[in-house]
């Protein structure tokens, strides 16, 4: 029996890991610190003193409802958007509740029940409705996610000039989810994140 070699398939294959592995190595070089931006947390996320952690709290803050502040999606944004250039963070996800983490377009909706998908400028991936139901956050459906065990860090690899969003896990340097022609119309791009009941997340560096 004569066997087949797809050698389509083989050069694909190798083509998809030299990206990866190309895509990781970037990622490494330009990590860089990023802060959570107060002025835009819901009441009830408290922002620590460096800025470089945020928690869920059983009482909303009293704090003023400017344009920035998001409410009442329990959302907030790191300090510096991005209009060009590749980016990348890593966020620690501690607790057992629903967390959710990517980028946001500048004119994401501030106020309402906005929805959290790639139409209203969001990009991102996270833990909703329910624990261990992991999801990409696509349009005009979720997409699902598979992780061995809870993540315990999600590293953020932004390119903007090639509208790319990545989401790795650094434990495994895999990909979890890419979003290709990401549309930020020219706006600046912002880390975002979502915290709920249970769960706190840090910065790293």
């Amino acid at each position: 029996m004569i066997h087949l070699i797809d050698f389509g398939s083989i050069l694909e294959a190798r083509k998809k890991a030299a990206y990866e592995a190309g895509v990781w190595a970037s990622a490494i070089d330009v990590g860089e610190s990023v802060t959570f931006d107060p002025n835009t947390a819901h009441p009830r996320l408290y922002v620590s003193k460096d800025q470089k952690s945020v928690r869920w709290g059983e009482m909303e803050q009293n704090l003023p409802d400017n344009a920035e502040r998001f409410n009442p999606r329990a959302w907030v944004l790191g300090q510096v958007g991005y209009l060009s250039g590749k980016h990348c963070w890593e966020v620690e996800v501690k607790g057992n509740g629903e967390w959710a983490v990517g980028v946001a377009r500048q004119s994401v909706q501030r106020k309402g029940l906005t929805p959290f998908n790639t139409t209203a400028g969001i990009w991102a991936i996270g833990e909703y409705w329910g624990l261990g139901n992991y999801v990409a956050f696509t349009s005009p459906e979720t997409t699902k996610l598979t992780f061995a065990k809870r993540p315990r860090v999600i590293r953020v690899f932004l390119d903007y000039t090639a509208g790319v969003v990545e989401l790795f896990n650094p434990e495994t340097k895999l990909p979890v989810y890419t979003f290709n022609s990401a549309a930020f119309s020219g706006e600046k791009v912002y880390p975002w994140f979502r915290v709920w009941d249970g769960t706190a997340l840090t910065l790293h560096p």
